[in-house]
């Protein structure tokens, strides 16, 4: 039995200065780097495995609006090969063991819905006997409820490192919130 870290999606477009901005993006990447870097200086390492995600837009059809309306479509965001897809500076990706993409052809808003090598990351978390996942990133009231609970839902023990995330608004994070917590997903403090 193993725990693993899900940093999802930080990435330019969804920090401040991004296509598709989040408040305190930026921040998250500059906090998440900083939790790896005590994990890493630790006696005993937190988590076992580290995965991150990222949003890898080829041609998501209607997940890109003209114009947006902020709820099912979006302003064009996290083209792949693009900076805006890249992972945010501030985020140091030296101990992330896989990345998973998602998103190329359809929206995706969830983790589990990503593969890396054409591995899905339910696949890889169990082929390494992890049961327990913490989750972080951008966004709380949108990507990061969505793979908290798919994790739940796959049968693994969630928590959401909530000063580790950034949300859209406080209303949609609050209902994301609650929605987590319904499905029996933990939410602390880092």
């Amino acid at each position: 039995m193993s725990r693993a870290l899900i940093i999802v999606d930080v990435q330019n477009d969804f920090c401040e200065g991004g296509s598709l901005p989040v408040t305190g993006g930026a921040a998250v990447a500059a906090a998440v780097s900083a939790h790896l870097a005590q994990d890493a200086a630790a006696e005993q390492r937190r988590w076992d495995h580290i995965v991150a995600t990222k949003d890898h837009h080829q041609d998501p059809g209607p997940h890109f609006g003209n114009p947006p309306d902020y709820s099912a479509s979006w302003p064009v965001h996290c083209v792949a090969d693009t900076p805006g897809e890249q992972f945010h500076p501030d985020f140091d990706t030296e101990r992330v063991d896989a990345v998973f993409l998602k998103g190329e052809y359809a929206a995706a808003y969830s983790g589990f819905e990503g593969a890396c090598n054409g591995e899905s990351l339910t696949a890889w978390l169990r082929a390494r006997d992890v049961t327990e996942v913490d989750v972080v990133g951008i966004a709380t009231d949108h990507c990061v409820r969505a793979t908290a609970l798919d994790a739940a839902r796959e049968g693994f023990r969630t928590t959401v490192l909530l000063d580790l995330t950034a949300g859209v608004a406080p209303e949609s994070t609050e209902r994301a919130l609650g929605d987590l917590r319904e499905a029996g997903v933990e939410i602390v403090k880092a």
